[in-house]
């Protein structure tokens, strides 16, 4: 039997598209290319479901609740680290939702600037701050009616009965 060289795995993310009065909640984050401005989003955590994750983000990111309530899309992307030419691939799920009670006095997550609104037209016109192009994608997608069943993305109990 020959040894199994290192597979490939890429990095399993969630993302909000969270929309109110023609405005998408976003975020502005320090990053090492820069301010950077992305859907509220972030990696799944161990022990969690994808709409567990979705939601802890959301609530870290922005301090608002969040109840997700449809899949908008599944995305796969390629990035370069610009500082150490890592070549990263990200799996992406995005949901859309319903936004809940803003927690002032919570602080957001490390690296986050601030929460922003912003029209479409307004995202199309800074495209160049994008954390990834999956920011305008997903939102493209919501806009165009894209929804799919939460129990389109299944999660075993196996995967919440404990965090490894």
């Amino acid at each position: 039997m020959r040894a199994m060289p290192n597979r490939w795995k890429p990095n399993v993310t969630v993302a909000a598209i969270i929309e109110r009065d023609g405005h998408f909640l976003l975020i502005e984050e320090d990053t090492a290319d820069g301010l950077k401005l992305n859907n509220p989003a972030g990696h799944l955590d161990p022990g969690e479901s994808p709409l567990q994750a979705c939601a802890r983000e959301v609530l870290e990111e922005t301090a608002h609740d969040f109840v997700p309530t449809a899949l908008v899309g599944i995305y796969l992307n390629r990035f370069t680290r610009t500082r150490t030419g890592d070549d990263i691939t990200y799996l992406r799920f995005a949901f859309t939702g319903q936004l809940g009670t803003h927690h002032a006095w919570r602080a957001l997550d490390e690296g986050i600037v601030r929460t922003v609104w912003m029209t479409l037209d307004e995202m199309r016109a800074c495209a160049d701050r994008h954390r990834s192009p999956l920011v305008l994608h997903s939102i493209q997608d919501y806009l165009a009616g894209r929804r799919y069943p939460l129990d389109l993305v299944h999660t075993d109990s196996s995967v919440l009965s404990a965090a490894r």
